[in-house]
């Protein structure tokens, strides 16, 4: 399917939708009780479509090309609902961490149980588009985003807060439909470590820092790093945000999908990343919600 382009309302600068703030000239951020660093971990949950191509592939077919369906890649992702997700549910109930669940609305039908363990944990529920496709590719973005929201409150009793497009795909026109139909914060623009407000048509739009670099689908699925890679980013990343820290709170996004870091082989340095973090003060694990809130208080 050809990728469907949007016209831009008015000509694209980066003031278009956000101020060009270099970080050393802001005013300084402070957490509570002196904290240097929140750390908000993205659990991706979502529903692959059998009937068509997949999202992302671990094992090509012999001699090339597509099947539909395509069973072998698609057990490959559902071994991250069926066993992965309950690992890292695991690591994180031991380490008493909330996480926020940017989920597919579809999973809410689909998957209750996963709705229902992230509840039982008081995760928080993140919009993450209604099937794992990108909103460009949809033909109905504003549905899309309603039919999502729909179905988290349906499943949690609450409408979600926060916004994840899968893939990180907006339109021209995503921040304004996604403002207008209620949402208070979008984590696509992965372009920093604290928050900033949006500029959008009506309403207002938090942009909350998530990470293409703390992320498993870049460091596994495409750079091909070994499993240790994910403690030991982690690790050197936090140490630099910590020492920024010290003069302006730092945001440390870390994103896994159940079928990546949920596997045996890498779920161990899942868990040494929590007990690393644990081990120093001044550190703070959030949802995205709760980054929100305090970001709207002042910082």
């Amino acid at each position: 399917m050809a990728v469907k382009r949007s016209r831009p309302a008015r000509a694209w600068s980066p003031g278009a939708r956000y101020a060009y703030a270099p970080i050393v000239d802001r005013p300084p951020m402070r957490l509570p009780g002196d904290a240097r660093v929140a750390v908000w971990t993205i659990v991706n949950v979502e529903e692959w479509d059998i009937t068509g191509p997949l999202p992302r592939t671990v094992l090509p077919l012999p001699g090339g090309g597509a099947t539909i369906p395509d069973v072998t890649n698609y057990g490959w992702y559902e071994y991250g609902l069926r066993v992965g997700f309950w690992r890292l549910k695991d690591v994180l109930d031991r380490h008493g961490v909330r996480a926020a669940m940017a989920v597919n609305g579809s999973i809410c039908t689909s998957y209750p149980r996963l709705i229902q363990a992230a509840r039982d944990s008081r995760w928080e529920v993140v919009g993450h588009g209604f099937v794992q496709r990108p909103l460009p590719l949809e033909r109905d973005e504003r549905r899309v985003i309603r039919r999502t929201v729909r179905a988290i409150r349906a499943a949690t009793g609450a409408a979600p807060r926060g916004w994840l497009s899968p893939g990180l795909a907006e339109t021209w026109q995503t921040p304004d439909l996604l403002a207008q139909e209620g949402l208070e914060y979008v984590a696509d623009w992965a372009n920093d470590d604290q928050p900033y407000k949006m500029r959008v048509r009506s309403g207002s739009l938090v942009s909350v820092p998530y990470s293409l670099e703390i992320n498993d689908i870049p460091m596994f699925l495409v750079q091909h790093h070994p499993a240790e890679e994910l403690f030991r980013r982690t690790r050197d990343h936090v140490d630099i945000l910590y020492e920024e820290g010290k003069t302006s709170a730092r945001i440390l996004p870390i994103a896994v999908h159940p079928y990546i870091t949920g596997v045996p082989h890498r779920i161990k340095y899942f868990d040494m990343i929590y007990d690393y973090l644990q081990r120093k003060e001044g550190i703070l694990f959030w949802t995205g919600a709760e980054i929100l809130d305090w970001f709207k208080g002042g910082g």
